[in-house]
């Protein structure tokens, strides 16, 4: 990364007690092009004051536009800088060999035909080359150049020196660029992912690889070739890798070794003929994705985060002209992360023991690689993420406006992807700004427990999926001096409907009364009826009903102000209370119980009577979700008596917990069914197994 940039606070607005800023890039804001740590295919120069996506053009080779290249000559081994998706890469040859150190991939991207690999004698089946652009591009073209200079041992000039025999083969996203398991590096196994990352051990069947395997497009298979300038065209697509070959030529045949072992395709005793001066990919059009990862950023004090907003235009290309297409198939998916220090990542070196201690990334660089060792004092031990200080990415936000939610800090870093599904359509980002507040409180800390088990013998919270529960969730608040605003109302996310049952606060707690209560469907909105402060820090005690449909669930909460305009701070988990022991705002499902995910199928009418009269025109269908981590499709099914699906109504995404639809005895064209009894079931759109409900509905007029 180029660095840290110190925040630029702009004020947006001033009100009693609470000031809300805003940090912003582009506009009046920090730069684009001097606030970015990492980009691909970003547009800088063509927008002033804004980025696009680079529209790139069908005779201009793609290679010198990509920065960040990767060369591996192994893929896989540990790259402390590289990330799936952010940089390019391109390797020589996958066999579980890895490539020829004295070979470097600089020029084989470089687009200039003065440098070059030497010829050099090798098996012609392990010469291959495969290149990752990071993300998909419009490619129409590849090819390759021979030498514009220099000569082979024999006195031929490499810019005749054509590759006699290839092929070229192309993929998209959806394929691994890597597959299969190395072969044994000293005595030991090692399988690779399809991101490419070495993992020991033994590898599944499925991960079986046998040198060269091409990409899922054959674009070329050429058995003779005298070109020294190669260009293979093939129809406008969304590509992301590339593999070219070296296939066994007829002129080849005087230079294949005798070695009974090596067979047709064997080592060769004399340099392969054909040298690649260079390579080229040529593609119109915007990249599926452009890609912006801004640097850390230091704002200079730990403060709350609001909501995320951006201004953004979609544009086409028509005739030459961009001109505004407010309905392409454009979008900006935007994540955060933020944190109390410069650096995300711990770096650790192994001990004498093998196990894992912490130093610091300039020690930990200047360790050894760990490849094919067994750990020991002096090698790099796996890189973490400081979960600590650093909180996780951020949902993707595609809409602007979307509210953080992120815990306070005093570093961010932003992550900006400018999608396209048009060749010839993008989205040109503006500027893009995020809402910050002075803390509430230095630190907030919550727990929660069954309110008849306060201190549960495992110390995490269990109770029974769908069955109604009361909770004590527990708040404690830590001022370390006068500057922290501090708060009079929290908010408690339950993920299903909350009942309040009573607030009590004070040391020993003492039963209030509230300002206000909000019940909501997904949690809880407590007023209180007095500002907790450095000088009024009373301990607060809520306590709720409602009902978990996760396996896992987690009641987060925020504090805030409901007297004054500031952004809510998160509450953090941790030991509120001594009374509760759990330290944690997570509730998880008994382990005697593993419901259906499906549950508590009831109809609001047996039978419905869709005649306009306004009496049973409607069916209201109400049934519970559970253990579902995300949401998934839901649909509502009618079949006949006779087993035949007579309607099918697609229901949109549903997560776990109570829902309810309604019907009026349409089919998915918008016909009414005919009179007679019919067998509803809701159905998840999953490959999980489920049990189907049926009851039983009759329809008359």
């Amino acid at each position: 990364m180029r660095g840290t940039w110190l925040l630029v606070l702009v004020l947006a607005a001033t009100v009693s007690h609470a000031q809300i800023e805003k940090w912003q890039i582009g506009g009046s804001g920090l730069a684009w092009d001097q606030g970015d740590s990492l980009q691909i295919l970003v547009d800088f120069a063509n927008a002033p004051g804004s980025i696009q996506p680079l529209y790139l053009q069908p005779d201009q080779n793609l290679l010198p536009l990509l920065e960040n290249w990767q060369f591996w000559r192994v893929p896989g081994v540990r790259n402390l800088s590289y990330v799936d998706g952010y940089m390019p890469r391109v390797w020589k040859r996958w066999n579980g060999r890895g490539g020829d150190p004295t070979q470097s991939g600089v020029f084989l991207v470089d687009a200039d035909s003065t440098t070059y690999n030497a010829p050099r004698s090798e098996g012609i089946k392990d010469l291959f080359y495969t290149f990752d652009t990071a993300v998909p591009i419009p490619a129409l073209r590849f090819g390759f150049f021979t030498p514009s200079q220099g000569f082979r041992s024999d006195g031929t000039p490499l810019n005749i020196d054509a590759t006699p025999a290839f092929d070229i083969s192309i993929g998209d996203e959806s394929e691994p660029a890597i597959v299969g398991p190395a072969s044994k590096f000293g005595g030991e196994d090692f399988c690779i992912n399809n991101v490419g990352i070495w993992l020991p051990g033994n590898c599944p069947e499925s991960w079986q690889f046998d040198g060269y395997e091409p990409f899922q497009q054959m674009i070329a298979n050429v058995a003779e070739n005298l070109d020294p300038t190669v260009h293979v065209d093939f129809p406008r697509q969304y590509v992301r890798y590339f593999r070219w070959r070296r296939q066994f030529s007829v002129v080849d045949e005087e230079a294949v070794s005798t070695c009974q072992d090596c067979g047709s395709e064997g080592v060769q005793a004399q340099a392969l003929k054909g040298s690649i001066g260079g390579f080229e990919i040529f593609a119109q059009g915007v990249p599926q994705r452009a890609v912006y990862l801004s640097q850390i950023i230091d704002l200079g004090e730990v403060v709350n985060f609001g909501r995320l907003h951006w201004s953004a235009t979609a544009l086409r290309l028509e005739d030459g002209v961009a001109v505004e297409a407010p309905d392409a198939a454009v979008w900006l998916r935007a994540e955060v992360r933020v944190g109390r220090d410069g650096d995300p990542a711990t770096y650790n070196e192994f001990t004498d023991l093998g196990r894992e201690k912490e130093v610091s990334r300039e020690d930990y660089e200047a360790l050894t690689p760990p490849f094919n060792r067994e750990p020991q004092p002096g090698l790099r031990a796996p890189v973490g993420y400081d979960s600590d200080n650093w909180s996780f990415w951020s949902v993707p936000f595609t809409e602007s406006g979307g509210d953080l939610r992120l815990r306070s800090g005093s570093h961010l870093q932003f992550n900006l992807a400018l999608e396209s599904r048009d060749f010839d359509a993008w989205i040109r980002l503006d500027s893009l700004w995020i809402e910050t507040a002075p803390l509430l409180a230095d630190a907030v800390y919550a727990e929660v427990a069954k309110l008849d088990d306060l201190q549960p013998t495992r110390g995490i919270t269990e109770v029974e999926l769908g069955q109604q529960t009361e909770f004590v969730y527990e708040v404690r608040a830590e001022f370390d001096d006068g500057t922290q605003l501090g708060f009079d109302a929290l908010r408690i996310h339950t993920g299903s409907k909350a009942i309040f049952r009573s607030l009590a606060m004070g040391s020993p707690f003492a039963t209030i009364n509230p300002a206000q209560v909000i019940e909501g469907e997904d949690g809880l909105i407590i007023h209180l009826s007095e500002k907790i402060s450095r000088t009024n820090n009373a301990p607060i005690r809520v306590v709720f009903a409602s009902e978990v449909f996760e396996l896992a669930a987690t009641f987060t909460g925020e504090i805030f102000n409901a007297s004054s305009e500031s952004l809510p701070q998160l509450i953090a988990p941790g030991d509120a209370s001594e009374a509760i022991s759990t330290s944690s705002l997570q509730v998880l499902a008994a382990a005697s119980k593993s419901p259906d995910f499906i549950q508590s199928l009831t109809l609001s009418t047996p039978v419905l009577t869709p005649n306009g009269d306004g009496i049973h025109d409607q069916v209201d269908v109400s049934y519970s979700l559970f253990r579902l981590t995300t949401p998934v499709p839901v649909a509502l099914e009618v079949y006949a008596l006779d087993g035949r699906r007579v309607a099918y109504i697609e229901q949109g995404l549903q997560g776990s917990g109570s829902r309810q639809l309604g019907w009026d005895g349409r089919d998915q064209t918008g016909q009414l069914l005919s009179p007679g009894c019919y067998l509803l079931s809701v159905s998840l759109l999953t490959e999980m197994a489920q049990t189907k409900q049926l009851l039983t509905l009759g329809i008359a007029y």
